[in-house]
This record gives structure tokens, sequence and C-alpha cells, in this order.
């Protein structure tokens, strides 16, 4: 029982907050007062994040010991991250695109509306600011980000871990993280009083739409897991993979769903690789590069909380978003998800991108969206770094390796 509400206890009483929120403003039509509530917790979060995501990855980046990595095992490692991410997006958009996860646009919410950007302004402003005090804005996140990663670079080539400027950006990283820890402790307050005025204002319908997408993306999960992992296995392994995979999946996706946490389930996953026969210089590499950089899951929940905000919207999910949302969710998945706080940030980056004019009402519905996926999204994040680890031992020792090891 210590365990469950240690791995579950901010999700159930953040669950709580909003379902007491629903309900307060489904038989309250006065529950509009209760906005404030809402209101500090998405500022103080709008406050945090910048300073977040500039430590945060300059830092990361900055103390990196060593800019080599073991080649050609890094490089099929990363490349198969990618490609398992960009496949995972696009299920999850097929599937949107096939069952519509929002019954209908809010028509309230839909007056709010500006104008979303064209593709070729979203990819200016994927990179760019013309000034550089634009870029300490919620809404120049992307950019700050490149510059973040540039800035990092900088103090990489400078000396390093060894640098004061380092040192600082680490410690300032820290402070900001425990920042961020006790303002999320005010999470299911600010989320009943965002989830009463929303249903004070739009009614009901919106539960309905809300639990529509978590039930077709705990399922995707599950599907994805049972049909494509099988997939990746025989591409990796070849004849008898998959009865391999499927006697040694299932702890590890166990241990992500309990914990929810890809980092803890690093000794299942090495235990794992161990008892299917992948070598150990291969393990060591793709197993914790994947706890922080493989994300299918994730990928997946960057789709539908782009479809879903675009329901809500009333606008559509044409195919020029549809690609671009593809590319930032597995550059959210890939590049950001071993950011402290990266998912956070990730769900501000794709409200940033589609929505800017709507980042107080986008926002929060993203934030809320992605903490209630989060057990189903870490088990395929983590249960697929163990699978992925087959791809990478065939192009590191062969496309037969497993039947070496069976024999």
């Amino acid at each position: 029982m210590r365990n469950l509400l240690k791995n579950y206890g901010f999700i159930i009483c953040m669950l709580v907050g909003i379902i007491a929120g629903c309900i307060t403003g489904a038989v309250w039509p006065g529950a509009t007062v209760l906005e404030p509530l809402g209101t500090v917790f998405i500022n103080l979060m709008f406050c945090i994040v910048v300073p977040m995501v500039f430590c945060s990855i300059s830092s990361a980046i900055a103390n990196m010991q060593s800019a080599k990595r073991a080649g050609k095992i890094m490089g099929v490692t990363v490349l198969t991250f990618c490609v398992t991410a960009g496949i995972a997006a696009l299920i999850m958009y097929v599937i949107v695109c096939t069952i519509p996860i929002v019954g209908g646009a809010y028509e309230i919410v839909e007056g709010e509306i500006g104008e979303t950007l064209g593709v070729a302004d979203m990819v200016i402003n994927f990179f760019t600011k013309p000034d550089f005090m634009e870029l300490w804005s919620r809404k120049a996140i992307l950019p700050l980000i490149v510059f973040a990663v540039l800035f990092g670079f900088g103090v990489q080539l400078s000396g390093g871990p060894e640098t004061k400027t380092a040192q600082i950006l680490e410690d300032v990283t820290k402070c900001i993280m425990n920042t961020v820890k006790i303002i999320t402790y005010y999470a299911p307050i600010g989320f009943f009083g965002f989830f009463a005025t929303l249903v004070a204002n739009y009614g009901p319908e919106l539960i309905g739409d809300y639990s529509r997408t978590l039930i077709i993306y705990y399922v995707v999960c599950f599907v994805y897991m049972f049909a494509f992992f099988p997939i990746y296995a025989k591409f990796g392994g070849g004849r008898g993979a998959v009865k391999v995979m499927f006697k040694n999946l299932f702890k590890p996706a166990a241990v992500s769903f309990g914990t929810c946490s890809s980092v803890a389930t690093i000794p299942t996953n090495m235990q794992a690789a161990e008892d299917t026969g992948i070598s150990k210089e291969v393990s060591d590499i793709v197993l914790p590069l994947g706890a922080t950089m493989h994300m299918d899951g994730s990928a997946m929940s960057a789709i539908v909380k782009v479809a879903f905000l675009f329901g809500i919207f009333g606008q559509d999910f044409t195919t020029g978003r549809a690609v671009l949302a593809i590319v930032i969710a597995i550059f959210s998945s890939v590049a950001m998800s071993g950011i402290p706080g990266g998912g956070g940030t990730g769900e501000l980056v794709l409200c940033t991108i589609f929505f800017p004019e709507q980042l107080a009402v986008a926002y929060p519905f993203a934030l809320a969206l992605g903490n209630l996926v989060d057990p189903p999204a870490t088990m395929v994040n983590a249960a697929g770094d163990y699978v992925v680890s087959f791809i990478v031992e065939r192009f590191v020792n062969g496309k037969d390796w497993l039947q070496k090891k069976l024999k």
C-alpha cells in the first residue's frame, strides 16, 4: 500500500482534483468563481518553465564528461529510437483520424481562438526569434531550447564540467527543480479550479471527450506493445526472438507501469537483457540511454494532445500540421525526455507551436492529459528499451546473434 501511494499518490490526488472539479462544475453553474485557483497554478508553471528549460538543457550539455560515445552502438541506438518513435506517432495519428477523440468543437473556446500559424511560420518559429529578449518568454520555448543547446556546447568547448559556469548551471537547475516540486503540490487544487470552471462554462460534454481520449490512448498503448514489439524483436533477433521477448518482457512492463519510471526499470531491463543473451556492451548503453531518450509512448501522447486540442478548438488536423506534429513528437520524445521536467516542457512546446494565442487554455489540457496517460506511456517507453536492444544487437553482432545464444 505504501508503494502504491508512493508511485501513484500524485496521480491519484490530481485525478481526485479533476473529478471533483468536473462534478462541481456540472452541478454548480457558479463554479466559474473558482477560476483563480486554476489560474494561480498555471501562472506559477509559466513563470518557472522558462528558466527551467534554459538551465536544465544547457547544464546537461555543459556537464557532459565526454563528447565521445561508443560510436556504432550509440549511432544505431539513437537512430532506432527516432524510427520507433516516428512509427508510434504515425500509428496514433492514423488512430485519431479514424476515431475522433472529441465529439465537437466548443463554441465558447472557438470564439477565443485566433488564427494558427502556417507551416512555414511554424518552422521559422521552431528555431529562431528576431530579438534576444524575445527568447525569455513562454511563447518562445523552442527557440529558447535551440539557444540553450548552443550555449551548453559553448560551455562544453570552454572546459565543460570544470568551468564555474557549468557548476552554476547545475546548481541553479537543482534549485529550479525543487521549486517545481513545491509548485506541483498545489496541482490538485489548481486542476480542481480549472476543470470546475471549464465544465461550468462548456458543459459536461467535456468530461466525455476527456474520458474517450484516455480510453483510446490506453488501448492503443497495449495494442502497440503486443502488435509492434514482436515485429521489432523479429527484425532484431530473427527466428525464436518473439518467444524469447515475451518470456522476458512482462516483468519490465509491470515494473514500469507500477512505478511510472523508466529509470526505476533499468535494473529489471538489465536482467531481462542478460537472460535474453544480449551482450553487455549493448545493454550497458542502450538501456540507460533508452530510459531517458526512447519514448514511443510519449510520442503517441504528443499526437493525442495535439488532436484533442484541435478538436476542442474546432480546427482541422491537416496533413501539414500532422507532419509537423510527428516531427515535434519525435523531437520531444528523443531529444527532450532526458530533461528534468521534460514532459511538461514538451507539452508547452506543442502548445506554443500550434496554439500560441491560447496557452492559458491549451497548456492545462495537455498537462493534465500527460499526467493521466503516464502509466501506459511509461510502460511502452521502458519495455520498449528492452525490445530495441534486439535491433541494436543485430547491427552490432550480426543478425544470427540470438540463434548462437540459443544453441
